[in-house]
């Protein structure tokens, strides 16, 4: 059987060409040859306050949007996190065995607690215990993870492990996947700084998978450059430019050396702008087009959400079985 791989992406805001590039341009790829689990993490959504009636709405966009970019719902499982009742008792029994130091370590949660001093609560603490009860549902052999996961995953390993010293070999011990094509998409406005699909402070730092294309090219023209006058690829130096031509080449698969060869005689930065505005509106239409195609089938869309959660629910009851057995609750 194929590898097993499982991703998700939390259902708070609405997703940037960041979140696009960065991850769910290469879980469509990963389709060819892994079993994958894609999931809309709501679970780990209420750490932060959330409106009831928004986190539902954003949570089925999420999960449209997943089928509209690609992701197959027939081949591969698509599921709300919330509908699969087994990642939450997994993670009671895995919070067991973990330790307060090392949920201590995690540099999220002091960075989070930081952001959200108004509600440091418990479920913010054990966040990582949640991620790690995602991934051994499944006997995830490999996690996408970026920067910012990766002390997650290795926490997930950890635990694994211990249990497994404990009580056999119950849990696959998941490996890190590394994409090929990570790009790191930058802020517009603030190219120092990650494209968030969380921005409340300026939305024209974040180009949206829903843009209309009007708006696309008004963000584009809008984006911070410099006074260098001189396209070349140098974050350094250059990180507004340098941002832009990496969305540049991944809008239109072109290497970056090709990027900046195509704009060495551009009359200026107006110019990239607009050819960057054009390739991602280009990039996303066909996303686009899908997705109002999707809203406007509301049933097919139920039914998917259905048969998808019945089937994390099948996969998923083998291992919190077998755990529930080794830990010695009754049967």
């Amino acid at each position: 059987m194929k590898p097993i791989i499982f991703s998700g992406m939390q259902a708070t805001g609405v997703p940037s060409i960041g979140n696009y590039i960065g991850a769910i341009k290469n879980w469509v790829s990963l389709q060819k040859d892994y079993r994958c689990l894609f999931c809309v993490v709501d679970l780990h959504s209420i750490t932060v306050k959330q409106d009831p009636t928004e986190l539902r709405e954003k949570s089925r966009d999420l999960f449209t949007l997943y089928v509209a970019l690609g992701l197959d719902p027939l081949e591969h499982i698509l599921y709300y996190q919330s509908h699969v009742p087994a990642h939450a008792e997994l993670a009671w029994i895995l919070n067991c065995f973990t330790y307060m130091g090392e949920l201590n370590r995690m540099t999220q949660f002091k960075d989070k607690s930081r952001k959200h001093e108004e509600n440091i609560n418990a479920g913010l603490f054990t966040y990582p215990v949640l991620m790690a009860a995602d991934i051994l549902l499944f006997n995830t052999n490999l996690v996408p993870v970026g920067d910012d996961q990766k002390q997650h995953l290795e926490l997930c390993r950890d635990v694994a492990a211990r249990f497994n010293n404990r009580y056999g070999d119950i849990f696959t011990i998941p490996e890190p996947y590394i994409p090929p094509m990570g790009s790191r998409i930058m802020s517009l406005q603030e190219p120092e700084k990650k494209m968030s699909k969380s921005e409340t402070e300026n939305i024209n730092n974040v180009i949206y998978l829903l843009d209309e294309p009007s708006v696309i090219m008004k963000k584009f023209k809008r984006a911070m450059t410099d006074s260098l006058s001189e396209i070349k690829y140098n974050p350094a130096e250059q990180p507004g430019v340098s941002n832009l031509l990496t969305i540049y080449a991944c809008a239109t698969g072109q290497s970056i050396d090709k990027c900046v060869a195509e704009f060495a005689d551009a009359p200026g930065y107006g110019h990239l702008k607009t050819r960057v505005g054009e390739a991602v509106v280009a990039m996303l239409e066909p996303s686009q087009k899908r997705y109002k195609e999707l809203k406007a089938d509301p049933a097919y869309i139920d039914k998917l959400v259905k048969d998808n959660a019945n089937r994390a629910k099948d996969m998923a009851q083998e291992t919190l079985t077998a755990v529930k057995e080794a830990v010695g609750f009754p049967k």
